[in-house]
């Protein structure tokens, strides 16, 4: 199975792999009655991986498409709760307030996806659902810090309305791409993505360093370099849906744990959240 870049699912999948492994150690059969694909349900190696018991792989159900959309549905709807209170907050009560929770939520969002990644928290609704509640502190004051409640004679609701629609668009045509297989997900796109993203990401603590040291802020002062480097991180978080999506795939055809589809539900709202930032980001630009 492939690794997948974004880091929700990259400990993810090695653990499914490892439960594969395990299944071909112990010579259990790999079609059996109730199987999906090429795993049977009967014989999930993920019992056996992490309790050492066979008879308790039984008691595991295998992680389904419902399960993944029930528990991404549920992760960002949380998002959005707290992201209307926050901004409710910035708005009405005290802007100060407001930003010391985004900075709260978005230290707190990257230590609870480290933790769900090397702490192997992939099941764990509890972990997957205070990432959703942290992340929605940031999104909500970042939010009003680029739209504003009233912003240069504009209403700030409507740049949000068009980075929440552009989000959604964007997301619902990868998924088609994906499915209609106009795109494959392959070993060698994965390394593209891959090292496109560790540059990405070099770029951005490049940029963040000059920021600090008040040489200045090119990737994110709104000018063109500004521009194109949105664009360019947009068009990455648009591709990484394809990872999301392939991982996703491959892990209800391997049988996991149905309780995996909160990891599931993890990787997919951190890269909604990055693509919505990133358009909510871009407009702004356009909009100033």
């Amino acid at each position: 199975m492939r690794e997948s870049s974004n880091p929700a699912f990259s400990s993810l999948t090695k653990t499914v792999a490892r439960g594969q492994a395990g299944a071909h150690q112990y010579g259990q059969q790999q079609y059996g009655p109730g199987g999906y694909g090429q795993q049977g349900y009967g014989q999930d190696p993920y019992g056996q991986q992490q309790y050492g018991a066979p008879q308790q792989a039984q008691n595991v159900r295998p992680m389904t498409v419902d399960d993944v959309v029930a528990k991404t549905g549920i992760t960002l709807a949380v998002i959005v709760a707290f992201a209307a209170v926050n901004f409710a907050i910035a708005a009405f009560v005290n802007l100060g307030l407001a930003m010391i929770l985004t900075i709260v939520g978005a230290i707190g969002g990257l230590v609870t996806v480290l933790i769900s990644t090397f702490g192997k928290k992939y099941g764990s609704a509890p972990v997957t659902l205070t990432y959703a509640a942290l992340e929605g502190l940031f999104v909500g004051g970042v939010s009003f810090m680029f739209a504003g409640f009233d912003v240069a004679g504009t209403n700030g609701f409507g740049l949000i309305s068009q980075a929440v629609i552009a989000t959604i668009g964007v997301f619902a045509g990868m998924l088609w791409v994906y499915k209609s297989g106009a795109i494959r997900v392959t070993p060698k796109f994965t390394r593209f993505m891959t090292a496109a993203l560790i540059g990405v990401l070099v770029l951005a603590l490049g940029n963040l360093l000059l920021a600090v040291f008040g040489v200045g802020s090119p990737l994110r002062d709104g000018g063109p370099i500004a521009i194109i480097f949105s664009l360019v991180c947009i068009g990455l978080a648009a591709f990484s849906f394809l990872l999301d999506f392939d991982q996703a795939d491959k892990l209800v055809r391997a049988g996991a744990p149905a309780n995996y589809a909160w990891g599931v539900a993890l990787g997919l709202a951190v890269t909604l959240v990055w693509l919505y930032i990133e358009i909510l980001r871009l407009l702004s630009y356009f909009r100033d």
